[in-house]
């Protein structure tokens, strides 16, 4: 019920906001049809007084010029309306993954960008050689992953998945969600893993900083919308619940926190993400995770 109550309340967030983006677009139509009406009258009618102008009326650019853009954006938001857990994203990819072979130690890793990038060149590549099957994507919080697991998860017949979640639900990236609804939701994923005969690892969050900055060199504040102690709390209760349900906890956060209880500078640019050096450290630990999985 928590689940469905969180996914109701973003999508009356989304169409709200869609509601309110709109607004502009109805104002500029509106204001064309007028101008149009305008041109059309005849010669004759006395043209009309001029009417006073309120201090509150919204400004509209009379050639409508910001138009395009906003058709834009209304696309967008209907399309993430359309698929909010972004089903589609490995739609495909899932229909043409033949099933693990019989020897095939198949695993998944669920996640958010920080999975997701892992198969960048540029991030070292994703456990090459491996039957290991990344299904990442950045931005998603867990209730979008939860709505995924069984086409993402189940479906691929996997020995093991690998749950990194958490860290977006913290920023809100979905709406404002207490940490007992994350907890909830981590929680019935681990159920249906279990259900299902499939071997749980469930991972730390990863700590964040604010020496990050962006490509054009302005600083990053991570911590505003990531508070640490928030992910503190949210790690104790993973390593808690791993230890009582026989899921394999796996820590990336004791390997990558400084003294200052940040990501290690050296091990992102940005703060969140972590660069190549991030995923050097992570890959083994993974792997060992997954090793003490296969084992269980």
């Amino acid at each position: 019920m928590k689940m469905k109550s969180s996914q109701n309340h973003v999508l009356q967030q989304a169409v709200s906001l869609k509601f309110i983006s709109a607004v502009p677009v109805l104002l500029c139509a509106c204001t064309a049809f007028a101008q149009v009406r305008s041109q059309t009258q005849t010669a004759n009618q006395p043209p009309p007084q001029p009417a006073i102008q309120s201090q509150t009326q919204p400004s509209v650019p009379a050639d409508c010029s910001e138009l395009p853009a906003l058709k834009q954006h209304l696309a967008a938001d209907e399309k993430r309306l359309q698929d909010w857990p972004e089903l589609e994203r490995y739609r495909d990819a899932d229909s043409k993954l033949a099933p693990p072979a019989k020897d095939e130690q198949r695993v998944v890793f669920l996640g958010d960008s920080i999975t997701d990038l892992w198969s960048y060149p540029q991030s070292g590549g994703f456990f090459p050689g491996k039957p290991y099957v990344n299904r990442g994507i950045g931005g998603q919080t867990t209730p979008q992953m939860l709505v995924r697991f069984r086409p993402d998860v189940i479906a691929l017949q996997p020995k093991v998945v690998v749950i990194l979640a958490g860290t977006n639900d913290i920023a809100g990236n979905t709406g404002l969600m207490p940490l007992s609804e994350i907890e909830d939701n981590l929680a019935t994923m681990v159920e249906l893993a279990r259900t299902h005969g499939i071997r749980v690892v469930l991972s730390s969050v990863l700590p964040v900083s604010d020496y990050g900055h962006t490509h054009e060199g302005m600083p990053l504040v991570q911590t505003e919308r990531r508070p640490p102690q928030n992910i503190l709390e949210l790690n104790q209760w993973l390593k808690k619940y791993a230890d009582e349900n026989d899921c394999v906890y796996l820590d990336y956060f004791s390997h990558m926190v400084d003294e200052h209880g940040m990501l290690k500078r050296e091990l992102s640019d940005d703060g969140l993400h972590p660069n190549a050096q991030g995923y050097l450290i992570m890959a083994p630990l993974a792997e060992r995770a997954i090793q003490a999985a296969l084992g269980k």
